[in-house]
């Protein structure tokens, strides 16, 4: 299967969903979609994580990667989210992510069930065996419990259309753990942005992103330069935006994000329980890192 596999690298932004009193507020994504690719974002990863996919239905699911596809219109890469702890389920969800033109699907670690390394391996093969599009794995323990490791991950890049991993673990020693095992080639993005350039360091060529739904330019420009060998400019940049990195998961995500992009007047603060509304304190506390990089 070929597929250029410089493509997926840079900032890529894990995209927030918005509500209006409940439901999906499509005015408000295909506004942030626009923003983003306005902004220069290189890539769009709707219905992750930071999309609630956990708290999503399967309906609205379908209907943000549609979205995302339809309104980006080939301006930037979509990275769909297809995840679950069922597999039939990531599955399904892969294939529609792949039937609506999505450039490639991406699947989060099982969680809950804390399946062995050889359940992980075959729960991601059943799903890149059920989809032509490229498949990346999405690795964040501190959220599922199970972690899939670098000789597992070693064992899946050997399927053809298992191209690259989003990590989230937090150690910067997986770049190298998994180049090792899967091979130069294999496609490394960061899941953590206060950590974003040292990934890059060790081999990572980018970052999916919760700081770039509210501050995409300096995200993109960020991964630019220090995928350009700029250090200096990289960190000049991570430096005005550590305080967001941080004040990003200050309370439950994606809460703080949402409230970030309500700032710039993209959609409403709303998030879907169990995730709350956030305390006066952390709202004052984005509100000055975002004043601090510039964004306000």
């Amino acid at each position: 299967m070929a597929f250029d596999r410089t493509r997926l690298r840079g900032s890529l932004t894990a995209l927030i969903t918005p509500f209006d009193k409940g439901r999906v507020d499509v005015a408000a994504f295909k506004r942030i979609v626009e923003h983003q690719i306005i902004e220069g974002t290189h890539g769009l990863v709707p219905c992750g994580t930071t999309g609630e996919s956990p708290t999503i239905s399967h309906d609205e699911h379908r209907l943000v990667l549609e979205l995302a596809v339809e309104t980006s219109n080939g301006r930037a890469f979509v990275l769909g989210g297809a995840g679950s702890n069922a597999t039939a389920e990531a599955i399904e969800l892969a294939q529609h992510a792949e039937k609506v033109g999505c450039d490639a699907a991406m699947c989060v670690v099982p969680y809950y069930n804390k399946p062995s390394q050889e359940g992980l391996y075959r729960h991601f093969a059943a799903i890149a065996e059920a989809i032509s599009i490229p498949l990346v794995l999405y690795n964040v323990p501190g959220r599922t419990i199970a972690d899939i490791l670098p000789e597992t991950i070693g064992r899946l890049a050997k399927i053809a259309n298992v191209i690259g991993i989003k990590d989230a673990t937090g150690k910067i020693e997986r770049v190298t753990q998994q180049r090792l095992h899967a091979g130069a080639d294999f496609v490394q993005l960061s899941g953590e942005d206060a950590s974003a350039i040292g990934f890059n360091a060790q081999g990572g060529v980018g970052c999916i992103s919760v700081t770039s739904n509210a501050a995409p330019r300096l995200c993109a420009e960020m991964q630019l330069a220090s995928l350009g060998g700029d250090l200096a400019k990289a960190n000049a940049i991570n430096d005005t935006l550590m305080p967001l990195h941080e004040a990003m998961f200050a309370e439950p995500s994606p809460a703080p994000a949402k409230y970030a992009a309500s700032l710039l007047g993209l959609c409403r603060p709303e998030a879907r329980l169990p995730v709350v509304e956030l305390t006066d304190a952390t709202k004052a506390r984005i509100k000055a890192a975002m004043s601090h990089a510039g964004l306000l």
